[in-house]
C-alpha cells in the first residue's frame, strides 16, 4: 500500500494548472494535460528517476507552485494555530512543508514508468466553490484511484484554479499531515513544529 502511495504521489506533480490570462482552464482538463506533461518528463529525465532531489525541485517549482494554492495547503495542515504565527512562521512552515512533500515525490517519481492518467468523474463540493477530480493512474498493475481538491482563486484575469489537496487510497493528505502536526503543536506550539519538521527533513537528505 505505502509503495502504492508513493507511486500515486507523484501525479500530484501532474495536476498543477498553468492558466492563461485570458482563458480559463476547465479542472478536468488541467488536471489531465498537467499530468501527462510531469509524467512524460520523469520519464524522459534519468536523473528523476533516480532520485535528483534538484531535478525533482526545478520540476516542482515550474509545474506545480505556480497553481498549488501552497499557503492554503499548509494552513489546513496547522490548523488553528495558524492565526497566531507570525509572518516569519508562516514563511518558515511553508518552506519546510514543501520540502517534506518534495521528500516524498522523490521517491514517487523514481517509479514512473508506464503510467497513464484518465479523469473518471468531477463532482462540485456542496456549500463552496470548490471541485473534486476523481481520476485512475492505469498502468501495469491495479489502476489506482485519486482525487484532486481544487478551489478557484481571484487572480488578474478573473480567477484559477488551484490544487489545495489530494486523496491518495481514502487518505487527504493535507488532512492527515494535519493530524500529524497537532500532536508537534501541543508539545511545542509553532517553533516546535518547525523544528521537528526541520530534523525530519534533515534525517532524509
Amino acid at each position: 500500500m505505502l509503495k502504492k502511495m508513493l507511486c500515486s504521489l507523484s501525479l500530484l506533480l501532474g495536476i498543477a494548472a498553468t492558466a492563461t490570462a485570458h482563458a480559463e482552464v476547465a479542472p478536468d482538463a488541467l488536471v489531465k494535460q498537467i499530468s501527462v506533461d510531469v509524467i512524460e518528463a520523469a520519464k524522459a529525465d534519468k536523473a528523476i528517476q533516480a532520485g535528483d532531489f534538484g531535478r525533482i525541485s526545478a520540476l516542482v517549482d515550474s509545474k506545480v507552485m505556480p497553481s498549488v494554492n501552497f499557503e492554503v495547503a499548509t494552513r489546513s495542515a496547522v490548523g488553528v494555530q495558524w492565526r497566531s504565527a507570525t509572518p516569519e512562521q508562516r514563511g518558515k512552515l511553508q518552506t519546510e512543508f514543501k520540502v517534506l512533500l518534495l521528500r516524498l515525490y522523490s521517491g514517487a517519481l523514481q517509479q514512473v514508468k508506464d503510467q497513464k492518467v484518465e479523469i473518471t468523474k468531477t463532482l462540485p463540493v456542496a456549500g463552496s466553490t470548490q471541485v473534486v477530480v476523481q481520476t485512475e493512474v492505469r498502468g501495469s498493475g491495479e489502476p489506482i484511484k485519486l482525487d484532486y481538491r481544487l478551489d478557484k482563486f481571484a487572480d488578474s484575469s478573473g480567477g484559477a484554479w488551484k490544487i489545495i489537496d489530494v486523496n491518495v487510497g481514502g487518505i487527504w493528505l493535507v488532512q492527515n499531515y494535519r493530524s500529524q502536526f497537532a500532536a508537534e503543536l501541543g508539545k511545542g506550539g509553532i517553533d516546535g513544529l518547525i523544528n521537528a519538521l526541520v530534523e525530519r527533513n534533515k534525517a532524509k537528505s
